[in-house]
């Protein structure tokens, strides 16, 4: 099941990541590492055509999800509860840029990307680029996606297995902290007040 397969995936990751960041490593590394797993530069087009990277957004925090505009339902629940987060931080929510990169450059245009980010939240935007592009991007975050058609399905209709991580990136463009999907809007929100209030 594609659901299965996306959730087995990020739990996969974060073990495999966390024995990598831990072995061998004294007690002050553990946690140092992590910071330089996930994040990096990467070069896509946002919703207006404009190409971008991670200094368009600098002084900002970036939420940072993987997903696409055909997703039947694991983006557009993810995307709902980030929306809600942002609303709930009132005036604060302007410090955080969310965005959503596209794990499928091939139907995800920058038109297609604003309509889709504009149904959940006006700060959204959605960034794409060429496969390659796309593909450096989800390198670089180490997201998992790959495409698969289920029992129906023919000629270019397709899903796209993905990770559903949503990450936190600091104003200068490194990671903080990540969200694991299922994970609450108050728990969000909750971390998110404590870094924005440092």
């Amino acid at each position: 099941m594609p659901r299965c397969h996306a959730v087995f995936a990020t739990l996969l990751l974060l073990a495999s990541l966390a024995v990598s960041a831990m072995a061998g490593a004294g007690a002050g590394e553990k946690l140092s590492r992590l910071p330089n797993l996930f994040g990096g530069p990467f070069h896509l087009t946002d919703e207006q055509g404009r190409q971008v990277g991670p200094d368009a957004y600098a002084g900002k925090f970036m939420l940072v999800y993987f997903g696409y505009s055909y997703c039947p339902d694991i983006c557009p629940t993810d995307l709902t509860i980030m929306a809600a987060v942002l609303d709930s931080l009132g005036e604060s929510a302007d410090r955080i840029q969310p965005l959503l990169i596209s794990v499928d450059p091939s139907r995800d245009t920058p038109e297609a990307l604003r309509e889709f980010t504009d149904a959940f939240h006006p700060s959204l935007i959605g960034l794409t680029g060429t496969e390659a592009e796309v593909a450096a991007a989800a390198k670089v975050y180490r997201v998992h996606r790959r495409r698969f058609q289920i029992e129906g399905m023919s000629g270019d209709d397709y899903l796209v297995d993905h990770s559903t991580l949503t990450y936190l990136m600091g104003t200068d463009g490194r990671f903080l902290s990540m969200f694991p999907r299922g994970t609450t809007p108050e728990r969000m929100a909750e971390v998110l007040r404590k870094y924005l209030s440092e």
